[in-house]
């Protein structure tokens, strides 16, 4: 990007407890769904690119070059600790999160909210569909501090919910492109999908 510095910041050593086995492991296009993430990570324009991990997910994935790897040793505290490893381990101007169980994003997706930041330095940006938030989600470097201050399982969401005023909705041409897997009903959705292209 120009006048901006965006750390890309790839979220991936939560515990995926929820569908009874590693989701970030199931297999879509013939790979894991993290690498599928991790491969778009690596095309993206942006000043840098962080993944934050477990050690046991690095081995079961080919990590690009020009990704900076960090390894979270306790997942179990929640997702604010890789937040902070990201932050801390990064050295751009604004921080870009995004989640490990969105396979089908892509690169040319994701531009309008890179540009969108680009015109709004000073903004949180995030997509919305049909006015609802979801992720990914880039803060500038106001919130540094912030973000470094969380701590549990909490998240950007909680900042972005407690600073409206300095929030930049982006509503996708591609919604469904942002599919996040949560459930198992989700997986089944996405493969289906996946289907549907193949006998497009």
């Amino acid at each position: 990007m120009g006048s901006i510095k965006v750390s890309a910041i790839l979220l991936a050593a939560g515990l995926s407890q929820r569908m009874g086995e590693d989701k970030l492991l199931l297999a879509y296009q013939g790979k894991p769904l993290l690498q599928c993430v991790v491969d778009m990570l690596a095309g993206l324009p942006v000043y840098e690119k962080i993944i934050v991990t477990t050690e046991s997910r690095l081995r079961k994935i080919d990590l690009p070059p020009g990704v900076q790897r960090v390894v979270n040793p306790d997942p179990e505290a929640g997702q604010s600790g890789s937040v902070r490893l990201g932050v801390e381990n990064s050295a751009g101007t604004h921080f870009f999160f995004l989640a490990a169980d969105q396979p089908q994003l892509t690169s040319f997706v994701l531009l309008p909210l890179l540009s969108a930041a680009e015109a709004n330095p000073e903004m949180i940006i995030f997509p919305a569909i049909n006015g609802k938030p979801c992720s990914p989600t880039l803060f500038p470097s106001f919130f540094r501090k912030k973000l470094l201050a969380l701590s549990g399982d909490k998240g950007g969401r909680e900042l972005r919910n407690a600073f409206p005023e300095m929030c930049y909705a982006v509503e996708p041409e591609f919604p469904e492109f942002f599919l996040d897997i949560d459930s198992k009903e989700n997986y089944e959705e996405l493969l289906r999908m996946e289907e549907d292209q193949y006998d497009k």
